[in-house]
């Protein structure tokens, strides 16, 4: 009697911790938050070449030294960043600042230089240079910048923003 109350015992602990070990993953699963980021190949010949890096808004100036307090102003939350390599050619950064809303994120791109920059269709604005791609959509301010120059830079970074620009709207 005694052997068979111990291995119920030892039965019942065991159901027990398998019943909180799920509960736990569960709370792991539902507090994902869905990444903003594009996988590798999720946006045509880009690969992610990096972990997701981001800074509150009290520590942005450990990233964009000289330039935090411009973002400040304007009412931003967090900055994320990751690295990608386009068909390994093409190194780029993206950087996607979450501001307070729309009109911080309108405020910082209006203040971007508009020379040598086009207009594309991309999120709500969009500017392209020859080495980044800037736009915005809703409260998000994108930042694409290619460390390269080629005739084809142009194009993937509109390839990768437009990969973004799906993932901002989920």
């Amino acid at each position: 009697m005694i052997r068979t109350h111990t291995i119920l015992r030892g039965i019942m602990r065991i159901a027990v911790c398998v019943a909180l070990l799920g509960d736990v993953g569960c709370k792991r699963e539902s507090q994902t938050k869905i990444t903003t980021f594009p996988a590798s190949n999720e946006a045509l010949g880009w690969m992610k070449t990096s972990d997701i890096r981001s800074f509150e808004a009290a520590d942005l100036w450990k990233y964009v030294d000289g330039e935090a307090e411009r973002y400040l102003k304007a009412g931003i939350q967090s900055t994320s960043t990751a690295d990608y390599r386009f068909q390994n050619k093409l190194e780029a950064v993206v950087d996607i600042y979450t501001m307070q809303n729309t009109e911080g994120a309108t405020k910082i791109l209006e203040s971007e230089p508009a020379g040598g920059a086009k207009s594309v269709q991309l999120g709500d604005s969009a500017r392209l240079y020859s080495q980044s791609l800037v736009f915005r959509k809703g409260p998000y301010l994108v930042r694409i910048v290619a460390y390269e120059e080629s005739s084809e830079v142009q194009q993937a970074l509109l390839e990768l923003g437009r990969g973004i620009e799906q993932r901002l709207g989920k």
